[in-house]
């Protein structure tokens, strides 16, 4: 669909509703939302350490909050007046209602984005890309790969074509963070200003590292496939033994039980036989001879 066919204002979408219903759990101040923000707002300050931080599309405000109850200058902008109006008290100084794609007015440490630029008209979010550029070198960065069922996702692209966009302005990604306690898809990207020879040689060390991972990955599954091939085999062969042992069991209880029943009838045989007529007979001879 061509972006001018999208309408810019998506302020409205924004709304109760969607806060209620679009994010999982319903978004809003709560213990569950405050124990997420504060892990995340715990890992970017252990692993990125920034002075300060501008959260663009911050919704409740409230990595700002957990950001700014840390020690750190954290500020957040979003799009729905709704959204801001429910702030917190303490960081209501600190948002305000306002467009990713507008000039954040100062410079930050960082800035971090989180699952905003896929609700976007494409040329908005390219327009968001470059602001965010122009106001940090470092952008912790994250949008859905993937989920095109949320109604307000109409712009939902791959990591290679973010990271496309990013390089347009100098912007590559760290591959040496991890930024998967965000989202698994997360990025970090950072300015870079060294020669591009040296960029590709951090890309091809990381992608070589992670293919020889995946190599060994791989042959370790085969080497487990092929256990538990042998492991199902002595199983089923163990079970085939144990069906044997058990039909023989019960063909040995069959032939005790007809042997124990010849037995009892040679016994009663021997018993009417000492005690007949016959055998009375023969007693009486014997004792008068």
């Amino acid at each position: 669909m061509d972006d001018s066919a999208v309408a810019t204002d998506t302020s409205r979408l924004f709304n109760a509703w969607y806060y209620q219903t679009a994010c999982g759990s319903p978004y809003q101040r709560n213990d569950h939302w405050l124990g997420i923000f504060g892990e995340l707002a715990d890992r970017i300050i252990a692993e990125i350490g920034p002075r300060s931080v501008m959260d663009a599309g911050c919704a409740l405000g409230m990595l700002v909050e957990q950001l700014r109850a840390r020690g750190v200058e954290a500020e957040g902008i979003d799009i729905s007046g709704y959204a801001i109006a429910q702030a917190h008290e303490s960081v209501r100084p600190y948002v305000r209602v306002a467009s990713v794609t507008e000039p954040f007015g100062r410079r930050y440490d960082l800035i971090v984005c989180i699952e905003v630029l896929e609700h976007m008209p494409r040329h908005e979010a390219e327009a968001a890309i470059a602001n965010m550029c122009m106001w940090s070198d470092d952008i912790l960065f994250s949008s859905s790969p993937y989920d095109h069922k949320e109604a307000t996702h109409m712009n939902v692209n791959p990591p290679e074509y973010w990271a496309d966009r990013f390089a347009r302005h100098g912007f590559f990604r760290d591959v040496d963070f991890d930024a998967s306690f965000l989202t698994p898809w997360a990025v970090r990207f950072r300015r870079r200003s060294e020669p591009l020879h040296r960029i590709v040689r951090d890309y091809e060390r990381r992608f070589w590292e992670l293919w020889h991972a995946h190599q060994q990955l791989r042959e370790l599954a085969l080497e487990q496939r092929d256990r538990l091939a042998h492991a199902v085999a002595a199983r089923e062969e163990a079970e085939r033994l144990a069906e044997e042992r058990h039909a023989y069991t019960i063909r040995l209880e069959s032939e005790l039980t007809r042997k124990n029943a010849h037995i009892r009838y040679l016994e009663d045989l021997i018993h009417r036989l000492e005690h007949g007529r016959v055998m009375r007979l023969l007693r009486l001879l014997t004792g008068r001879k």
